[in-house]
C-alpha cells in the first residue's frame, strides 16, 4: 500500500460521509481534495476519492439538513471541474438522482407532519449527549429538533464544558469519549440554573465564542501527535479511544480543509501559523453556527 493510500484512508472519509454530523465536512474536505490535490495523486487513490464521492451523493436523501445540501452541492462542482469525461458523466447521473431522491423524500417527511413526534423533554434529553457541533447539526433538521436544541440547560452545559475554569462552580468533567457529563456536573449546573434563572445561555455561550475568537470551538479536524494521523475530534480530542484511554494529554493540531490536502500531498504541517484562506473560513464558520435557516424544507 503507497504512503497517499494509507493516508486518505486514514482519513476515514468513507465512514464520515455515513454520519449526518460529519457528512458536510467530509463533503467539503473532499471538494478540497478535488481541488488541490486530484490531479497529483495515484489513480488507485484517485479510484478512492471518486467511489467516496459517489457514496456521498447516494446518502444525501439520509441526511435532509440544509448543511449537507450546500456541502455536497460544493463537492459536486469540484467534482464536475476536475474529472475527466466518462466520471464527470458518472457523477451528474448520482448528483441529480440524489436530488431528486431528496425532494421526494422532503414531500413525504411534509405529508407525515401529522405523525407521532417524540416528546420535546425526551429530544432535549438525547441532545444533552451531543458535542456542539452535533448539537447545532440536530438544530437545523427541522422546527420540533431546533427548539429542542434550543433548550438553555443544553448551552449551560456547552458553556460549562468549553469555557469552565477550575475556580468555577461550574467546572465540567467530560469522560475521554467527551460524550458522557458525569451526574455530579449535571447536578451543579442544575442548582445554579435554578438561582439564576434569568441566564440565555445559548447568547451567553455564542458571545464568550465570538468574543474569545476561538477558531478550535468548530473544528472537526486535527492532528493527533501520538496516532501520527489526522482525526476526528470529539469535543476538541481525538475520537480514537484507545489514544484517550493510553494519553491524558492528547497532542492535537487543529486543522483546516487545506491542512488536510496538504497532509495527503505529504507536505509539512504548518504548525505554527495560519493562512489567510483559514482565518476567512473561521469567520464563516462562526457566522454560520449561529444561523439558523428561515424556513426548511423537511
Amino acid at each position: 500500500m503507497s504512503n497517499s493510500t494509507e493516508r486518505y484512508q486514514k482519513l476515514g472519509l468513507k465512514e464520515a460521509v455515513t454520519r449526518i454530523h460529519r457528512y458536510p465536512i467530509a463533503c467539503k474536505e473532499l471538494s478540497f481534495i478535488f481541488r488541490g490535490a486530484y490531479s497529483k495523486l495515484p489513480k488507485n487513490v484517485q479510484s478512492l476519492i471518486f467511489q467516496d464521492s459517489l457514496a456521498a451523493f447516494r446518502l444525501l436523501p439520509e441526511m435532509q439538513t440544509s448543511s449537507a445540501v450546500s456541502a455536497v452541492h460544493l463537492l459536486f462542482q469540484s467534482a464536475e471541474a476536475v474529472l475527466p469525461k466518462h466520471k464527470k458523466n458518472l457523477a451528474i447521473t448520482e448528483y441529480k438522482q440524489a436530488k431528486v431522491a431528496l425532494k421526494r423524500c422532503c414531500k413525504a417527511r411534509q405529508e407525515e407532519q401529522g405523525s407521532v413526534q417524540l416528546p420535546q423533554d425526551v429530544l432535549v434529553h438525547i441532545f444533552r449527549f451531543l458535542d456542539l457541533q452535533s448539537l447545532v447539526s440536530v438544530g437545523q433538521v427541522c422546527w420540533s429538533w431546533n427548539l429542542a436544541a434550543s433548550d438553555n440547560h443544553l448551552w449551560q452545559l456547552q458553556y460549562a464544558i468549553y469555557f469552565s475554569n477550575s475556580d468555577n462552580c461550574l467546572k465540567t468533567k467530560v469522560q475521554q469519549s467527551g460524550r458522557v457529563i458525569e451526574d455530579k456536573m449535571n447536578t451543579l449546573l442544575q442548582d445554579n440554573m435554578a438561582s439564576q434563572p434569568s441566564v440565555d445561555w445559548r447568547e451567553t455561550f455564542k458571545g464568550a465564542y465570538i468574543g474569545n475568537s476561538l477558531k478550535k470551538l468548530t473544528s472537526n479536524r486535527g492532528f493527533c501527535g501520538h496516532c501520527n494521523a489526522v482525526v476526528w475530534l470529539n469535543n476538541l480530542k481525538c475520537s480514537n479511544e484507545l489514544c484517550g484511554l493510553k494519553f491524558k494529554n492528547q497532542q492535537i493540531k487543529l486543522l483546516s480543509p487545506c491542512q488536510v490536502v496538504k497532509y495527503l500531498l505529504d507536505d509539512p504541517l504548518s504548525l505554527s501559523s495560519s493562512s489567510d484562506s483559514d482565518s476567512e473560513s473561521d469567520e464563516e464558520s462562526i457566522s454560520s453556527l449561529w444561523a439558523y435557516p428561515k424556513h426548511l424544507h423537511v
